[in-house]
């Protein structure tokens, strides 16, 4: 099955935190890289691969882009599920041990698929991430011919 995108084409998610130093300390200790370009006392871009980035924007500064909303608070409700592809059912684990580390929270148990592998955290401003892997070869066949 072949996906078309258009050449090019980037993707941003922005989500709203409430300590910016903090968030920055927490992912950083997950692995993930930061764009000094797009960084500043309000923001900063964090690298996700060459194409997905993830906006953290402190809540004020978040909260100039919807003056007309309130800001959801992702404690009691959730606004997004931010799913990411790894390489293997290691990085899965290792993922999820690094942020509880950091101070996030294991979010829901293990979806274990066979094929399909995940699980969840939250990070400390109660944001879910997905982390998941996938093994292509061991898919159904019913779900290849889709």
């Amino acid at each position: 099955m072949a996906i078309r995108t258009a050449n090019n084409r980037q993707i941003y998610i922005n989500l709203p935190v409430k300590n910016l130093q903090q968030t920055i300390g927490f992912f950083t200790q997950l692995g993930f890289a930061f764009n000094p370009q797009f960084t500043d006392e309000n923001a900063t871009c964090m690298i996700i691969s060459d194409s997905s980035f993830v906006m953290l924007l402190q809540e004020n500064f978040f909260k100039s882009f919807i003056p007309a909303h309130e800001l959801a608070n992702a404690d009691k409700s959730k606004e997004v599920l931010v799913a990411l592809s790894l390489e293997s059912r290691a990085a899965v684990d290792d993922m999820i041990d690094k942020a509880i580390a950091a101070g996030g929270k294991e979010y829901r148990p293990m979806q274990d698929q066979g094929w399909m592998y995940g699980r969840a955290f939250q990070d400390i401003n109660g944001h879910v991430w997905e982390p998941f892997f996938i093994d292509i070869s061991a898919m159904p066949e019913e779900m290849k011919s889709v």
